[in-house]
């Protein structure tokens, strides 16, 4: 793994957002559901690291209620 690859991997964990799915998402509104297909959450308790970026931080507050959100 070349110093680069190396850097670019800290600094996305350094400033991350790690999101689990906690409730099922059905009855919810399709947008909903669609937002996290976009987080990339299937299944009850699948976690994913995401950059902490205003788009994520958007994403996470509209379904917020669904998920539990820490640091990675």
């Amino acid at each position: 793994m070349s110093s680069a690859n190396q850097s670019k991997a800290t600094k996305s964990n350094a400033s991350g957002v790690r999101v689990t799915l906690m409730r099922s998402p059905i009855g919810t509104p399709e947008k909903h559901r669609l937002v996290l297909r976009g987080l990339g959450l299937r299944h009850i308790r699948q976690t994913a690291v995401h950059p902490d970026t205003p788009q994520v931080r958007g994403m996470i507050h509209k379904v917020g209620y669904l998920l539990e959100v820490g640091k990675p």
